[in-house]
């Protein structure tokens, strides 16, 4: 999400959504047309550039060979949402951490308010419609 925002607000999420437009070899262009095609593949770059700065070294090998920012983008999409069935597995696992969350012996309302909204926040992520009310009842 704080990618998607940030490439947003740089202009190049529709590069991401869309990709950039191949051209066959062999076509005769406009200057125009040049331009355009090498302001995407400029863009793409750096768009590009700034998903390969935001993403781990140990994953940068399961995308090396992507050429467009699209292929990157929906290479590390499918990689960490997964299937509809992982994400309702998922969901599940933490509606039942969830309900099981209590404050430990010693812990501080502090750091038990911190894990339960850390884990409101992941169902919230994968979908769950959750109201502030559930959490305050949570804590309390």
């Amino acid at each position: 999400m704080l990618m998607e925002n940030f490439l947003r607000s740089k202009e190049y999420w529709n590069l991401i959504e869309i990709g950039i437009s191949a051209v066959a070899e062999g076509t005769d262009l406009t200057e125009g047309q040049n331009n355009v095609i090498e302001d995407q593949k400029l863009k793409d770059m750096k768009a590009k550039n700034y998903l390969l700065q935001a993403i781990d070294s140990s994953i940068l090998e399961t995308i090396q060979k992507k050429d467009i920012a699209k292929d990157i983008w929906d290479s590390l999409k499918q990689k960490y949402q997964g299937t509809t069935r992982v994400k309702c597995a998922q969901l599940q696992a933490l509606r039942k951490e969830f309900e099981m969350l209590h404050m430990k012996e010693g812990e501080s309302v502090n750091d038990y308010f911190g894990r339960t909204l850390t884990t409101a926040n992941k169902m919230r992520i994968h979908g769950e419609r959750m109201e502030n009310v559930v959490i305050i009842e949570k804590i309390l």
